[in-house]
Order: structure tokens, then C-alpha cells, then sequence
């Protein structure tokens, strides 16, 4: 499943260039991917609560377009793998106007209480994680 979180861009994100700080796109990143969760009915809060998270593992980003004040910004998330134990997600940055801005692959994992690699458990492995196959 494919998902678009949408935002706006605000003036305490931008850098001395008036461009988005390269940092705070991952913090984009991460809101879309909490919607995308939301949207495929995973209850992340209470896969919390029986002691279980997913961790980022890995963030390849490239940046392309520099975003500015008032951009209004799209986040694309997509699986593009899934296994027992952790996947991987596409994702990609426009403004407005359609130009991309950024695009990553981002890795996670799910850890249990203590830290270590867990698988997730059934009852939140929904199939909105899994990658759509053409």
C-alpha cells in the first residue's frame, strides 16, 4: 500500500540558506512513516504496550530540490520489503510543484523490550506492511 502524508513547511526548520535543514527531513520522514502505520491499522501505541517497537536501521537519503518556507510538502511511503523481522520502505519528498525534494530507503527492525531482533507479532503484522506485487 502506498501512502501521502502531507505538511507544511515551518520557518524554525529552515537553515542560514532559507532551505529545510538536511536533518529535518528525516524528521518528515518519520511522520509520514507514523501515518502510514495509522492508515494500514497498525496500532503502534499498542505494540508499544505489549513490548514491542520498530526501529529505524538505516536511512540511505538523497536530497534533490531544496524546500523552502510555505512549501507545502507530500511524503510518499512505500514498502518495497518485508521479512520476518524487519523491511525496508521507499520514500519520497515533493512540494507543490511536484519537484522531488528528497527520496530515501529507510531499514527497520523490530526489537522487543529488551533490544534484541523480534519478529512482530501476529496480531500487529497487518498487510498493509507488505510490498504491493504487480
Amino acid at each position: 500500500m502506498k501512502h501521502t502524508a502531507k505538511l507544511t513547511v515551518r520557518s524554525y526548520e529552515l537553515d542560514a540558506n532559507n532551505h529545510v535543514n538536511n536533518a529535518t527531513y528525516l524528521q518528515y520522514l518519520e511522520f509520514a512513516r507514523m501515518e502510514f502505520l495509522r492508515a494500514i491499522g497498525l496500532d503502534y501505541q499498542a505494540l508499544f504496550e505489549a513490548g514491542y517497537a520498530l526501529f529505524v536501521t538505516r536511512v540511505d537519503i538523497r536530497y534533490r530540490v531544496p524546500a523552502c518556507l510555505f512549501d507545502e510538502l507530500s511524503i510518499e511511503v512505500i514498502p518495497v520489503k518485508t521479512g520476518k523481522l524487519s523491511g525496508t520502505f521507499r520514500q519520497e519528498i515533493k512540494n507543490q510543484k511536484g519537484d522531488l525534494c528528497a527520496e530515501a530507503e529507510v531499514s527497520w527492525g523490530c526489537v522487543d523490550r529488551n533490544g534484541k531482533p523480534s519478529r512482530i507479532p501476529e496480531t500487529f503484522y497487518v498487510s498493509g506492511l507488505l510490498p504491493e506485487t504487480n
